[in-house]
């Protein structure tokens, strides 16, 4: 008799939605059948809690985050691993990659500026690494993997089911070469440019690469930033001299491009600083590797000849402070001051004896549109004793004009807007 009750719960277990497997795929066999508009099956996954004990501690964190006056700084949704954010043109719908395998949709259906649903983004797409998510400025949602880059059009308005219109723009062992795939610095971004061209940044994996690596990856690339048109067609190397750059934005007053830099490690607390940077044209050298950060020449090139017409940071950053996504403030809530300047996440130090960073910067522009100093706009997620309550990773903004933080150590989002007057 209990044998025959296992069988029935086993039975019963199996059929279940809460306890059914998602379907097996090929790496290409769901993509195949989304692209031509056919169910693949899969199930709808539970949305994220968004409240609990979690919530609350997320929230008391938040207590000890200092902003200028005026402003203030709220929970926005808990997302799991939540690093880089595309916010809908048309919805404001928030999709937000990680370095693990979901892409997340965040959804404020009442626009309570909280968020109402979190859940997963085509559950029924197998994705790798799948950090960087933009939008074209007619809704179509990219999304860059460590070796692949996907097209989703209509996302935001099509994202409720499980099974999302895609297409491959690059397909998989196409973005890198699969010889050069690696753990390290595979959080890819991008942007779609006033060209209607889709860039990418690429990080190449090493702290500085070996000399028999490095002319494959100029090449292709790698420690730099490419372009290409919107199906994938044309690929070309736009900026080099590149370590590795995970936040990039386009100034739309001049159409220039601006990105982030993180720096060689193991050479001291205080050097090489981080970099904020602005590519003016096509071909442009940033000086990696025979820089390690601003003019700070690494050990493993220090006899090489420099390059020349090499292009310095606009600005300097805290060394090791790890800056990561940025973005051009367009919006009308923040005070005149901010109105066209630089956000941008420092994630926080690990490679130095006194951690540092684990903030929101602010860098306003010059009248000529170049870099003025930056400057420390929300910080409180590093204690005094070198505990991080949470890392920013990247910035963006809702319709309103109240910037996103994203933290994947706490695994949240964050709203911060402006009361003052």
């Amino acid at each position: 008799m209990k044998s025959i009750w296992l069988i029935a719960v086993s039975v019963v277990a199996l059929a279940s939605p809460a306890f059914a497997q998602p379907p097996a795929q090929s790496p290409t066999g769901n993509l195949d059948k989304l692209s031509s508009f056919k169910s693949t099956g899969t199930a709808e996954p539970k949305p994220v809690p968004q409240d609990g004990r979690r919530a609350g501690a997320i929230r008391k964190n938040l207590e000890n985050v200092k902003l200028p006056p005026g402003f203030k700084i709220d929970l926005y949704a808990i997302v799991p691993d939540a690093r880089h954010m595309a916010v809908g043109p048309s919805t404001g719908v928030v999709f937000v990659g990680t370095r693990k395998s979901h892409v997340y949709a965040v959804t404020d259906r009442d626009k309570d500026r909280v968020a109402d649903e979190v859940k997963i983004f085509a559950p029924s797409v197998e994705f790798k690494v799948p950090n960087g998510v933009c939008f074209s400025r007619d809704g179509v949602l990219y999304v860059v993997e460590q070796n692949r880059v996907l097209q989703f059009p209509a996302a935001e308005f099509f994202y409720e089911g499980p099974d999302v219109a895609a297409f491959v723009v690059t397909k998989q062992g196409d973005l890198i070469p699969p010889s050069e795939e690696s753990y390290n610095h595979t959080a890819r971004v991008c942007r779609v440019g006033p060209d209607n061209k889709l860039y990418i940044a690429l990080g190449q994996p090493f702290n500085v690469p070996p000399k028999s690596k490095w002319l494959l990856f100029r090449k292709i690339g790698m420690g730099g930033i490419i372009r290409m048109d919107q199906d994938g067609k044309n690929r070309e190397v736009y900026a080099t001299g590149i370590r590795n750059s995970v936040g990039m934005d386009f100034n739309p007053a001049d159409k220039t491009l601006w990105f982030t830099d993180n720096q060689v490690d193991g050479m001291g607390d205080d050097q090489p600083p981080g970099e904020l940077n602005r590519a003016t044209q096509m071909g442009q050298d940033f000086g990696f590797p025979y820089y390690g950060g601003g003019t700070v020449r690494t050990l493993e090139y220090k006899e090489d000849p420099v390059p020349a017409g090499v292009v310095g940071p606009q600005a300097e950053m805290a060394p090791h402070a790890a800056d990561l996504g940025m973005m051009f403030y367009t919006g009308k809530m923040f005070p005149q001051a901010y109105q066209g300047g630089i956000f941008s996440a420092q994630h926080g130090s690990w490679n130095r004896t006194k951690p540092i960073g684990a903030r929101v910067m602010f860098t306003p522009l010059k009248p000529d549109g170049t870099a003025g100093k930056p400057q420390v706009f929300a910080e409180g997620w590093l204690t005094e004793n070198g505990e991080y309550l949470g890392r920013p990773v990247d910035v963006a903004m809702l319709p309103d004009g109240s910037l996103l933080v994203s933290d994947d150590t706490a695994g949240a989002i964050y709203r911060i807007s402006y009361e003052g007057k």
